[in-house]
């Protein structure tokens, strides 16, 4: 048994289609099976509502007398780009102001503009013979716009890779706030309620199919950037008119230490046209697999943890090596519950009729890495090989008869199996010797918190870590944790010395 779009849709438009969440279908095909659930389900709902970053707005703002060719625009003191036309200009959501930095910025702007409140609008230009005005200062309210259109380049991930950081500090992320040592699990996605989740082939999810876009009635554009559907992280290319949308499905939202995102609602209906829609669409929690990545590895190839389920996540705590880590959401499973319902209701009532795609999608597509010209240096090439070092039982006395000998100001401390498991400084021994400490062992004075790199490490990574970590050196270690080498910030000034020169 098959059935069509049209029957589909004469039967939304009688009024007679039934149609039901992502989250009752389970229940329905468990009851009916899946010929049952094919005959009584028409259409199945699905909403998320997460930060995605990947969007903003196109504006028209009509021309001013005397007119103006923007060439640089701000609203609320969040730039836009206005490399359009005269008075055309895209608002990216992680925009940051020039005023207030990231606890203002694009996706705050439109929040605000669909929440009713006044933004200012500013530009400047150099003035030409056809659009002689030069700078524009103006207050402008939502309805005040020819066009305010939503266009989102990448949203409604298929499934997102959760987050945990081995390191010993505290990481700020997109993936949210993770702290040291397995502290905490962050993870996103509405599990079995996500869009492309219930459509993974992408046979009733592309272009030109009708959504629900932060309340307003929207438009699939096709795949989003970054999409990746061969390996189960698939995006959409979103749009809607801004106008029709409400702040209660749309939220602005500033990320410690990482910068400004907009959190959207969206849902898409899956018409109900075969046993194969009917079985992924009574797709469960316990079905949806991702992987615990570790953020502390600075790749983009991060190391997998382990593969747990959106069951286990929504559960509250995992297991990592033997201890139960506590799990949170960044996205609401909430939303996402209101939004299939909302949308449910819209297609009950006539509001929205399904269509098919206008365009198929490639289901095997998958996302390619950046293709780099110029290798970043890595750590190797610059370290200090030949290091002065010495053993944490040694005395604060000897430590300074090194310091001072090998023109150094920094010593890694090795225990027996020559392993790092310290770092003692000129300063430190300074302080010992004031204490008139001399004698103590350097295990003593000798800081335990040791800030590491790897030969194979990004120098950009490297210099990262000793700019957050107010230090001056990183011993360089292999994988055992024996001490290969020292990078200092002396060696990253003659590299940069030598990119400048180049």
């Amino acid at each position: 048994m098959e059935k069509s779009i049209e029957e589909i849709n004469r039967r939304i438009l009688e009024g007679s289609a039934h149609i039901v969440t992502a989250e009752e279908m389970p229940g329905i095909v468990d009851e009916l099976g899946e010929e049952g659930a094919l005959k009584e389900v028409d259409v199945v709902t699905t909403g998320t509502f997460g930060a995605m970053c990947s969007s903003g707005a196109f504006f028209n703002f009509g021309h001013s007398d005397p007119p103006i060719r923007m060439e640089r625009a701000w609203m609320n003191d969040v730039e836009l780009y206005s490399g359009l036309a005269a008075v055309d200009a895209y608002l990216g959501a992680t925009q940051e102001s020039e005023t207030q930095g990231s606890a203002y910025g694009g996706a705050h702007v439109i929040e605000d503009l669909i929440s009713g409140k006044s933004v200012e609008l500013r530009a400047s230009s150099k003035g030409t013979d056809c659009y002689p005005r030069k700078t524009l200062s103006t207050d402008l309210l939502l309805h005040d716009l020819n066009e305010a259109i939503m266009c989102n380049p990448r949203n409604a991930y298929q499934r997102y890779a959760a987050a945990t950081n081995s390191t010993e500090n505290t990481l700020n992320t997109y993936m949210g706030t993770l702290l040291p040592e397995h502290g905490n699990v962050s993870y996103s996605g509405a599990g079995l309620l996500s869009p492309l989740i219930n459509d993974p082939k992408l046979k009733m999810i592309g272009s030109g199919v009708p959504i629900f876009l932060c309340g307003a009635k929207g438009m699939i554009v096709g795949q989003g950037t970054q999409s990746s559907p061969g390996t189960l992280f698939a995006t959409l290319m979103t749009t809607g008119d801004l106008k029709e949308m409400s702040p209660k499905y749309l939220r602005a939202a500033t990320f410690k230490n990482y910068g400004v995102s907009c959190y959207i609602g969206l849902g898409v209906p899956i018409p109900v046209t075969d046993t194969e829609i009917v079985r992924n669409t009574a797709v469960r929690d316990e079905d949806i697999t991702t992987s615990i990545v570790d953020y502390g590895v600075p790749s983009r190839n991060r190391p997998t943890i382990k593969t747990v389920s959106y069951a286990e996540l929504k559960s509250g705590s995992v297991e990592i090596n033997g201890e139960e880590i506590k799990t949170s959401s960044l996205s609401s499973f909430k939303k996402a519950r209101e939004i299939a319902g909302e949308l449910k209701r819209w297609i009950s009532s006539g509001q929205m009729t399904r269509v098919l795609p206008t365009r198929p999608s490639d289901a095997s597509r998958t996302v390619k890495p950046m293709k780099e010209s110029k290798r970043t240096p890595r750590v190797m090439e610059i370290m200090e090989r030949n290091i002065t070092c010495i053993s944490e039982d040694a005395d604060i006395k000897t430590a300074a008869k090194k310091l001072l000998r090998g023109e150094t100001n920094h010593l890694p401390v090795l225990n027996k199996e020559k392993k790092v498991v310290g770092i003692v400084t000129t300063y430190d021994v300074s302080k010992a010797i004031i204490k008139e400490n001399v004698n103590d062992s350097v295990s003593m004075v000798m800081s335990r918190s040791v800030i590491t790199t790897t030969p194979e490490e990004a120098v950009d990574i490297a210099a990262m870590k000793l700019e957050r970590n107010n230090i001056s050196a990183l011993p360089v270690i292999d994988p055992e944790g024996k001490l290969l080498g020292i990078l200092t910030g002396t060696d990253l000034g003659k590299l940069l010395g030598r990119r400048w020169y180049k």
